[in-house]
C-alpha cells in the first residue's frame, strides 16, 4: 500500500472538497491547490501551498496556465522505482505528488444553454485538469488520482483504516474512472465543434447553430448496470448499460420483486411501457415477443387489463403487462389469476404488492418518475456498422388526416381508428390491427404479405370482428387486404395511403360501403 505524503488539489466542482481535504490534513498530507480551490480550503482554515510556491511560476494567462509545468507532471509521473527517475527527481528539484484530485470546467452544463456562445464554450475546455487527471492516471502504481466527490467517502475510509495509505487495488480502479471521465470529457467537446459550430464565409466569425440533423459522429459512454440471466437464448451472456446522464426510461425502473431479470424481458417491458405511454386515458398493454396481444383503455386499470387479457388469452399468458397509470389492488388480484412473466407501471397501491407478492417469481416494476423516454433515438447493431434513427414519435395529425371514401367514418368509429393507429405503430410490419371501441381485437404482425397479416389478424380474434375497425401501418399495395378484410365484418379503415393502386383500394372499400382515412404517415416497425 502508498502512503500518501503530498496531494495536488484542483477542482471545479467542491462539493464535499473540505470534509476531504480534513482527511488528508488528518494524514499529515501535504496539500497543494490552486485559484479559487486553495481560496475555498484556506477559508475552512486548512493550511494550504499554492501551486505556483511548487513551480515557482506564477498562474498565467487567466488561469488557462495553472498546473501545466515540469514540476508538476514530474512529481506526478516519476516512477519510484526507477533509479532513474529517482536521479531526475533530485537533478531538477522535484517534489513527488501522491495524489491528484481534479475535476473539470463544466463544459457539459455549459453548452446545454440555450444562449451559449463559441467563446463562453472554449473557455470552459478544460486542459490544465486533464492532463493532470491523465498524468496520475497513467502512473496509478505510485500516484492516486481522484476525479469524483463521489468517491471521496471511500478513499477517506480507507485511508483512515491503513495510516493514510492507498492499495493497489484502489488506485487500479481510480486510474479506470480517471480516463473513462477523460474520454467521456473530450467526446462532448468534439461533438459540440462538429455539431454545433459553424463559421460564417463572409465574416469568419464562429456562430453556435446547433443543427437538427444527426451527428456526424456519434458517441456513445455507458456503464453496466447489471448482469442479465441470459440473451435472447440461454447460450448467449447479455447485460443491461446505462448511458451516462441517463436517469429515466425502462432500463432504469425499479425492480420491486420477482426473479432476475432477462433480455428478453427488458425487450418486452420497453415494448409495453412504449404502447401504453401513448395513451393519457387509463391503458394496458399485454406484450408477447415484443408485438401486444392485447391492449385496451378502462375507467380503472383492473377493467383495462380484463379487456387487454380478452383480446387474446391463450397467448397473453406468460407475457408481459405495461400500465400508464398506478395498479390497484383489484387490478393486482386480476393479474394473479394468470402467469405473467412482468408487470411495468407507474406505480402500485401499497395492497396491489401485497397480492402480488404472491407470485413470488414475477418481476414487478415501478417507473416511478423515471417516465420519460431514455433517448430521442433507436440505435441497432448491423455487421460492421452501426444504424442511428430518430424514435418514431410521430402522432396523428388532424390537418393531415384525409377520408377518401365516399362514406366518411361515424365519430365511434375514428375514435376506434386513432385507438387502432397507435397500436399498429407498436406492431411488427407488415402490421394489422382490428379493433373496437378502446379495445384491441385481432393482431395481424411480421408478414410477408400484408392480406396473410390481414387474415391472421382475423384467425387470432378472440372477440367478435363485426363492427370493427382496422388499421395498417403502411399502404395497402393490392385491394385484396380491403376485401378480406370487409368479409370479417370492419366497418372503417386507417392506413397511410401512397400505394400507386391507391385508387383500386378505395374503389374496394367503397363497394364494401367502408370509411377509409388516410393518414400520410408510415409506421413501419422492424
Amino acid at each position: 500500500m502508498k502512503k500518501i505524503a503530498r496531494a495536488l488539489i484542483s477542482v471545479s466542482d467542491k462539493t464535499g472538497l473540505v470534509e476531504f481535504a480534513r482527511c488528508l490534513n488528518r494524514h499529515s498530507v501535504e496539500l497543494v491547490s490552486t485559484g479559487g480551490t486553495a481560496r475555498t480550503l484556506r477559508d475552512a482554515g486548512l493550511d494550504i501551498r499554492d501551486v505556483s510556491n511548487l513551480t515557482g511560476f506564477p498562474e498565467i494567462l487567466g488561469g488557462r496556465v495553472k498546473t501545466l509545468h515540469p514540476k508538476v507532471h514530474g512529481g506526478i509521473l516519476a516512477i519510484r522505482d526507477s533509479e532513474e527517475h529517482r536521479q531526475q527527481v533530485e537533478q531538477n528539484q522535484l517534489e513527488y505528488i501522491d495524489m491528484a484530485v481534479a475535476n473539470l470546467y463544466p463544459f457539459g452544463e455549459t453548452i446545454a444553454r440555450p444562449d451559449v456562445t463559441v467563446e463562453e464554450a472554449i473557455e470552459n475546455i478544460d486542459i490544465g485538469g486533464p492532463a493532470m487527471i491523465r498524468s496520475a492516471a497513467k502512473n496509478f502504481e505510485d500516484v492516486a488520482v481522484v476525479v469524483s466527490p463521489a468517491d471521496y467517502a471511500a478513499i477517506a475510509e480507507e485511508m483512515d483504516a491503513n495510516e493514510g495509505r492507498l492499495s493497489r487495488l484502489t488506485r487500479l480502479e481510480l486510474a479506470r474512472r480517471a480516463f473513462e471521465m477523460t474520454a467521456r470529457y473530450d467526446a462532448s467537446i468534439s461533438q459540440f465543434l462538429i455539431d454545433s459550430v459553424s463559421l460564417d464565409a463572409e465574416t469568419e466569425t464562429l456562430h453556435v447553430n446547433k443543427t437538427s440533423n444527426l451527428s456526424a459522429r456519434f458517441i456513445l459512454f455507458a456503464r453496466k448496470e447489471t448482469d442479465l440471466r441470459y440473451g435472447e437464448n440461454p447460450h448467449q451472456r447479455a447485460a443491461l448499460y446505462l448511458p451516462y446522464g441517463s436517469e429515466q426510461g425502462i432500463a432504469t425502473a425499479e425492480k420491486l420483486q420477482g426473479k432476475e431479470l432477462s433480455y428478453n424481458n427488458l425487450i418486452d417491458m420497453d415494448a409495453a411501457w412504449s404502447l401504453v405511454s401513448e395513451f393519457a386515458d387509463t391503458s394496458c398493454a399485454i406484450i408477447k415477443h415484443t408485438n401486444p396481444c392485447g391492449a385496451a383503455m378502462g375507467r380503472d386499470t383492473r377493467e383495462a387489463f380484463e379487456k387487454a387479457r380478452a383480446t387474446d388469452p391463450v397467448s397473453a399468458f406468460g407475457g408481459i403487462i405495461g400500465f400508464n397509470h398506478p395498479v390497484t389492488e383489484s387490478a393486482a388480484r386480476a393479474i394473479a389469476e394468470t402467469f405473467f412473466e412482468a408487470i411495468v407501471a407507474p406505480d402500485y397501491e401499497s395492497s396491489a404488492l401485497e397480492v402480488l407478492a404472491s407470485k413470488k417469481n414475477l418481476r414487478v416494476m415501478r417507473m416511478g418518475e423515471r417516465q420519460g423516454r431514455l433517448a430521442p433515438y433507436d440505435i441497432r447493431m448491423i455487421g460492421g456498422g452501426l444504424l442511428v434513427q430518430d424514435r418514431d414519435l410521430g402522432v396523428l395529425d388532424d390537418s393531415s388526416v384525409r377520408v377518401v371514401t365516399e362514406r366518411e367514418p361515424s365519430e365511434e368509429e375514428m375514435q376506434a381508428l386513432r385507438f387502432a393507429w397507435i397500436i399498429a405503430k407498436h406492431v411488427k410490419s407488415n402490421a394489422i390491427v382490428y379493433a373496437r371501441d378502446g379495445q384491441l381485437i385481432g393482431v395481424g404482425a411480421g408478414q410477408m404479405s400484408r392480406v396473410d397479416s390481414v387474415k391472421i389478424g382475423a384467425m387470432k380474434a378472440q372477440l367478435p370482428l363485426e363492427g370493427s375497425v382496422v388499421a395498417s401501418d403502411a399502404f395497402f399495395p393490392f385491394r385484396d387486404g380491403i376485401d378480406e378484410a370487409a368479409r370479417s365484418g370492419v366497418t372503417a379503415v386507417i392506413q397511410p395511403g401512397g400505394s400507386v393502386r391507391d385508387e383500386e383500394v378505395i374503389a374496394a372499400a367503397n363497394e364494401h360501403n367502408l370509411a377509409m382515412v388516410f393518414t400520410g404517415m408510415r409506421h413501419f416497425k422492424h
